[in-house]
């Protein structure tokens, strides 16, 4: 019985020991790119994301009327002249689904400050669950809607 107790020690220390990493001819992985916050579309500049909505301060969440929480999503989307730079009103819509197909119900509302417009929607999250964006953006003035197409997973607590 010894020897076995042995051969099973210097078994698991050779195990442990033996695996020291990946040395330092080992090829790094890239990370991927962040994927894409903004597109052109003729003479505008479409901006846009998305982020559960706990990490909003509370002040802003308060004064915007929403609900914080790691199981809700937001997305911002604004629009700005190219040549200028400055913000555009529009017509903003969404259609939302989850990698499944599900439909995600987000309603945009218009917020304006000062000189400041931008279109906010909210929408229930689950862990892990990854959403594609639809958005379908006129800017005022222009007869043609643009469609962007962006996914992002959430991480819930």
């Amino acid at each position: 019985m010894s020897s076995l107790k042995t051969i099973f020690t210097l078994s698991a220390f050779l195990l442990i020991f033996g695996c020291g990493g990946p040395g330092n001819q080992a090829a790094v992985p890239t990370a991927e790119p962040a994927g894409a916050s903004s597109v052109n579309i003729g003479d505008y500049d479409v901006h846009f994301s998305a982020q559960s909505t706990d990490q909003l301060p509370p002040e802003v969440a308060r004064s915007y009327n929403i609900v914080r929480s790691p199981n809700r999503a937001m997305l911002n989307v604004s629009v700005i002249e190219s040549a200028s730079g400055a913000p555009v009103a529009a017509k903003v819509t969404v259609k939302t689904v989850n990698l499944t197909g599900q439909l995600k119900n987000v309603v945009m509302r218009k917020i304006q400050e000062q000189e400041a417009i931008y279109y906010i929607g909210e929408t229930p999250v689950a862990n892990r669950e990854t959403l594609v964006f639809d958005i379908s953006v006129t800017p005022d003035g222009v007869d043609q809607a643009s469609d962007i197409r962006f996914k992002r997973q959430f991480y819930t607590k």
